[in-house]
Protein backbone atom coordinates (compact mmCIF):
# COMPACT_ATOMS: atom_id res chain seq x y z
CA UNK A 1 0.00 0.00 0.00
CA UNK A 2 2.99 2.24 -0.27
CA UNK A 3 1.96 3.92 -3.51
CA UNK A 4 -1.69 4.98 -2.32
CA UNK A 5 0.50 5.91 0.60
CA UNK A 6 2.72 8.46 -1.48
CA UNK A 7 0.01 9.36 -3.75
CA UNK A 8 -1.97 10.69 -0.81
CA UNK A 9 1.27 12.31 0.75
CA UNK A 10 1.92 14.34 -2.77
CA UNK A 11 -2.02 15.35 -3.12
CA UNK A 12 -1.81 16.36 0.83
CA UNK A 13 1.57 18.67 -0.10
CA UNK A 14 -0.32 20.16 -2.95
CA UNK A 15 -3.09 21.23 -1.37
CA UNK A 16 -1.04 22.82 1.20
CA UNK A 17 0.69 24.85 -1.33
CA UNK A 18 -2.83 25.92 -2.37
CA UNK A 19 -3.80 26.88 0.94
CA UNK A 20 -1.22 28.94 1.25
CA UNK A 21 -1.58 30.72 -1.88
CA UNK A 22 -5.19 31.00 -1.07
CA UNK A 23 -4.41 32.41 2.45
CA UNK A 24 -2.02 34.75 0.69
CA UNK A 25 -4.47 36.67 -2.13
CA UNK A 26 -7.25 37.10 1.15
CA UNK A 27 -4.75 38.55 3.20
CA UNK A 28 -4.23 41.00 0.65
CA UNK A 29 -7.53 41.41 -0.71
CA UNK A 30 -7.51 45.38 0.76
CA UNK A 31 -4.08 46.31 -1.11
CA UNK A 32 -4.31 48.68 -3.77
CA UNK A 33 -2.85 47.12 -7.28
CA UNK A 34 -2.33 43.68 -5.66
CA UNK A 35 -3.03 40.66 -8.10
CA UNK A 36 -3.63 37.44 -7.24
CA UNK A 37 -1.59 34.20 -7.35
CA UNK A 38 -3.21 30.73 -9.33
CA UNK A 39 -1.48 27.93 -8.82
CA UNK A 40 -2.04 24.95 -11.48
CA UNK A 41 -1.78 21.11 -11.06
CA UNK A 42 -0.61 18.06 -12.85
CA UNK A 43 0.01 14.62 -12.81
CA UNK A 44 2.73 13.00 -13.15
CA UNK A 45 3.27 9.00 -14.20
CA UNK A 46 5.78 7.19 -12.43
CA UNK A 47 7.52 5.07 -15.05
CA UNK A 48 10.09 1.97 -14.72
CA UNK A 49 12.94 1.12 -16.96
CA UNK A 50 10.31 -2.18 -18.28
CA UNK A 51 7.88 0.25 -19.65
CA UNK A 52 9.60 1.05 -22.44
CA UNK A 53 10.53 -2.68 -23.91
CA UNK A 54 8.15 -3.86 -26.34
CA UNK A 55 6.32 -7.43 -26.14
CA UNK A 56 6.40 -10.11 -26.97
CA UNK A 57 9.34 -10.37 -28.61
CA UNK A 58 8.79 -13.37 -30.92
CA UNK A 59 12.10 -14.70 -31.79
CA UNK A 60 12.84 -14.49 -27.80
CA UNK A 61 10.09 -15.43 -26.05
CA UNK A 62 6.44 -15.96 -26.35
CA UNK A 63 5.58 -15.16 -22.90
CA UNK A 64 6.09 -11.92 -21.43
CA UNK A 65 8.79 -11.78 -18.94
CA UNK A 66 7.64 -8.16 -16.76
CA UNK A 67 4.60 -7.51 -15.70
CA UNK A 68 2.22 -4.39 -17.53
CA UNK A 69 3.43 -0.92 -16.67
CA UNK A 70 1.83 0.31 -13.38
CA UNK A 71 1.52 4.24 -13.60
CA UNK A 72 0.98 5.55 -10.54
CA UNK A 73 -0.32 9.43 -10.65
CA UNK A 74 1.06 11.96 -8.06
CA UNK A 75 -0.12 15.10 -8.24
CA UNK A 76 2.28 18.12 -8.46
CA UNK A 77 2.24 22.09 -9.00
CA UNK A 78 2.99 22.46 -12.81
CA UNK A 79 3.07 26.23 -12.50
CA UNK A 80 2.07 29.15 -10.49
CA UNK A 81 1.01 32.29 -12.28
CA UNK A 82 0.14 35.74 -11.69
CA UNK A 83 -3.67 37.16 -12.54
CA UNK A 84 -2.64 40.51 -14.23
CA UNK A 85 -6.28 41.61 -14.66
CA UNK A 86 -7.97 44.99 -14.30
CA UNK A 87 -9.34 45.62 -10.38
CA UNK A 88 -11.75 47.66 -9.50
CA UNK A 89 -11.63 51.34 -8.93
CA UNK A 90 -11.91 53.37 -5.53
CA UNK A 91 -12.18 57.47 -5.48
CA UNK A 92 -9.72 58.95 -2.67
CA UNK A 93 -9.46 62.20 -5.00
CA UNK A 94 -6.01 62.96 -3.87
CA UNK A 95 -3.98 64.69 -6.58
CA UNK A 96 -0.72 61.93 -6.46
CA UNK A 97 -3.52 59.25 -6.18
CA UNK A 98 -3.23 57.33 -9.47
CA UNK A 99 -4.59 54.73 -10.88
CA UNK A 100 -3.58 52.56 -14.18
CA UNK A 101 -6.86 51.84 -16.17
CA UNK A 102 -5.67 49.25 -19.03
CA UNK A 103 -2.28 47.18 -19.02
CA UNK A 104 1.19 48.48 -17.78
CA UNK A 105 2.77 49.42 -14.55
CA UNK A 106 4.22 52.27 -12.99
CA UNK A 107 8.57 52.62 -13.03
CA UNK A 108 9.91 53.23 -9.67
CA UNK A 109 13.73 53.60 -8.33
CA UNK A 110 15.24 51.69 -5.37
CA UNK A 111 18.39 51.27 -3.97
CA UNK A 112 18.22 47.58 -6.07
CA UNK A 113 17.20 48.56 -9.18
CA UNK A 114 14.04 49.48 -11.24
CA UNK A 115 10.70 48.22 -10.33
CA UNK A 116 7.54 48.16 -11.81
CA UNK A 117 4.19 48.49 -9.51
CA UNK A 118 0.59 49.27 -9.94
CA UNK A 119 0.01 50.62 -6.73
CA UNK A 120 -0.30 54.68 -7.56
CA UNK A 121 -0.45 55.48 -3.64
CA UNK A 122 2.42 58.54 -4.27
CA UNK A 123 3.26 61.40 -2.11
CA UNK A 124 5.92 63.81 -1.85
CA UNK A 125 8.71 63.90 0.04
CA UNK A 126 11.05 66.84 1.84
CA UNK A 127 13.05 67.84 -1.22
CA UNK A 128 9.65 68.09 -3.62
CA UNK A 129 9.97 64.27 -5.37
CA UNK A 130 7.12 61.94 -6.03
CA UNK A 131 7.58 59.28 -4.27
CA UNK A 132 6.13 55.36 -3.11
CA UNK A 133 4.96 54.57 0.34
CA UNK A 134 8.07 53.23 0.62
CA UNK A 135 10.01 57.00 -0.28
CA UNK A 136 11.61 55.23 -3.23
CA UNK A 137 11.38 58.37 -6.44
CA UNK A 138 8.75 57.27 -9.48
CA UNK A 139 10.34 57.81 -12.89
CA UNK A 140 9.37 59.66 -15.63
CA UNK A 141 10.28 59.60 -18.71
CA UNK A 142 13.40 62.22 -18.19
CA UNK A 143 13.73 60.86 -14.72
CA UNK A 144 12.58 62.07 -11.08
CA UNK A 145 9.42 64.04 -11.14
CA UNK A 146 10.08 67.21 -8.71
CA UNK A 147 7.05 69.36 -7.29
CA UNK A 148 8.70 73.49 -6.92
CA UNK A 149 8.21 74.34 -4.14
CA UNK A 150 4.95 76.30 -3.27
CA UNK A 151 2.75 74.34 -5.44
CA UNK A 152 -1.04 74.78 -4.90
CA UNK A 153 -2.90 72.05 -7.90
CA UNK A 154 -0.92 69.32 -8.86
CA UNK A 155 -2.51 67.47 -11.89
CA UNK A 156 -2.00 64.64 -14.02
CA UNK A 157 -3.38 64.18 -17.45
CA UNK A 158 -4.80 60.73 -18.78
CA UNK A 159 -1.04 60.43 -20.32
CA UNK A 160 1.10 60.78 -17.46
CA UNK A 161 1.73 64.66 -18.03
CA UNK A 162 2.20 65.96 -14.63
CA UNK A 163 1.37 70.05 -14.30
CA UNK A 164 2.53 72.03 -11.52
CA UNK A 165 -0.05 75.12 -11.36
CA UNK A 166 -0.38 74.54 -14.85
CA UNK A 167 3.38 74.36 -15.92
CA UNK A 168 4.64 70.81 -17.24
CA UNK A 169 7.01 69.16 -14.48
CA UNK A 170 7.46 65.63 -16.06
CA UNK A 171 5.60 62.72 -17.04
CA UNK A 172 4.83 59.47 -15.17
CA UNK A 173 6.08 56.33 -16.92
CA UNK A 174 3.67 53.97 -17.61
CA UNK A 175 5.44 50.78 -19.13
CA UNK A 176 4.21 47.15 -20.19
CA UNK A 177 6.07 43.80 -21.01
CA UNK A 178 6.44 41.65 -23.81
CA UNK A 179 5.87 38.72 -21.61
CA UNK A 180 4.13 39.09 -18.06
CA UNK A 181 4.62 35.67 -16.80
CA UNK A 182 8.81 36.70 -16.86
CA UNK A 183 7.80 38.83 -14.17
CA UNK A 184 8.07 37.53 -10.71
CA UNK A 185 6.69 39.23 -7.39
CA UNK A 186 9.37 40.97 -5.05
CA UNK A 187 7.08 42.22 -1.97
CA UNK A 188 5.58 45.34 -1.33
CA UNK A 189 3.27 44.91 -4.46
CA UNK A 190 6.56 45.08 -7.04
CA UNK A 191 7.64 43.10 -9.69
CA UNK A 192 10.55 42.26 -11.51
CA UNK A 193 12.34 40.10 -14.06
CA UNK A 194 12.85 36.82 -13.13
CA UNK A 195 16.61 36.12 -12.69
CA UNK A 196 17.79 34.45 -16.57
CA UNK A 197 14.46 35.90 -17.95
CA UNK A 198 15.02 38.32 -20.97
CA UNK A 199 12.24 41.36 -20.52
CA UNK A 200 11.56 43.74 -23.43
CA UNK A 201 9.65 46.82 -22.51
CA UNK A 202 6.95 47.46 -25.00
CA UNK A 203 4.83 50.66 -25.49
CA UNK A 204 1.60 51.39 -24.14
CA UNK A 205 -1.71 51.90 -26.33
CA UNK A 206 -2.85 55.50 -25.22
CA UNK A 207 -6.24 54.01 -26.88
CA UNK A 208 -6.43 51.56 -24.41
CA UNK A 209 -4.21 52.20 -20.89
CA UNK A 210 -5.26 56.12 -19.41
CA UNK A 211 -4.24 57.00 -15.73
CA UNK A 212 -6.68 58.35 -13.66
CA UNK A 213 -6.05 60.99 -10.77
CA UNK A 214 -7.73 60.86 -7.29
CA UNK A 215 -8.45 56.85 -7.94
CA UNK A 216 -6.72 54.01 -6.86
CA UNK A 217 -7.00 50.40 -8.25
CA UNK A 218 -8.15 47.97 -5.68
CA UNK A 219 -6.97 44.29 -5.62
CA UNK A 220 -8.20 41.93 -7.95
CA UNK A 221 -9.30 39.11 -5.32
CA UNK A 222 -12.94 38.07 -4.89
CA UNK A 223 -12.97 37.11 -1.50
CA UNK A 224 -15.92 35.06 -0.98
CA UNK A 225 -14.44 33.37 -4.80
CA UNK A 226 -11.74 32.46 -2.65
CA UNK A 227 -13.09 31.52 0.83
CA UNK A 228 -15.28 28.67 -1.90
CA UNK A 229 -11.30 27.92 -2.63
CA UNK A 230 -10.06 27.66 0.39
CA UNK A 231 -12.86 24.97 1.66
CA UNK A 232 -12.23 23.05 -1.16
CA UNK A 233 -8.76 22.97 -0.98
CA UNK A 234 -9.17 21.84 2.82
CA UNK A 235 -11.70 18.99 2.38
CA UNK A 236 -9.42 17.77 0.08
CA UNK A 237 -6.48 17.64 2.23
CA UNK A 238 -8.71 16.25 4.70
CA UNK A 239 -9.86 13.25 2.40
CA UNK A 240 -5.62 12.68 1.28
CA UNK A 241 -5.20 12.26 5.41
CA UNK A 242 -8.04 9.69 5.37
CA UNK A 243 -6.08 7.88 2.58
CA UNK A 244 -3.09 7.78 3.92
CA UNK A 245 -4.95 6.78 7.61
CA UNK A 246 -6.40 4.34 5.98
CA UNK A 247 -3.54 2.91 3.97
CA UNK A 248 -1.49 2.77 7.33
CA UNK A 249 -4.19 0.34 9.12
CA UNK A 250 -4.25 -1.63 6.30
CA UNK A 251 -0.33 -2.19 6.09
CA UNK A 252 -0.31 -2.75 9.98
CA UNK A 253 -3.02 -5.54 9.86
CA UNK A 254 -1.24 -7.39 7.04
CA UNK A 255 1.80 -7.07 8.60
CA UNK A 256 0.48 -8.44 12.05
CA UNK A 257 -1.06 -10.89 10.12
CA UNK A 258 1.89 -12.14 8.52
CA UNK A 259 3.62 -12.14 11.49
CA UNK A 260 0.95 -14.25 13.30
CA UNK A 261 1.98 -18.01 13.94
CA UNK A 262 -0.32 -20.55 13.14
CA UNK A 263 -0.76 -24.11 15.03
Amino acid sequence: MQNAMYSALFGALSNEHRVNSIANNLANVNTTGYKRDVLAFKDTMVLFAHDHIMEPVANLRDKKFFPDPQHIARTRIATALTDFQQGGMKVTSAPLDLAINGEGFFKVASPDGEFYTRNGHFTVNEEGTVVTERGWPVLSEGGEITVPPGTKNIVVAEDGRVFADENLIGQVQVVTVDNLANLEKQGSNLYRPRPGAEVAEVEIDPNRTWIAQGFLESANVDAVYEMVNMIEAQRQFEAYQKVMQTSDAIDREANTKVGRQRG
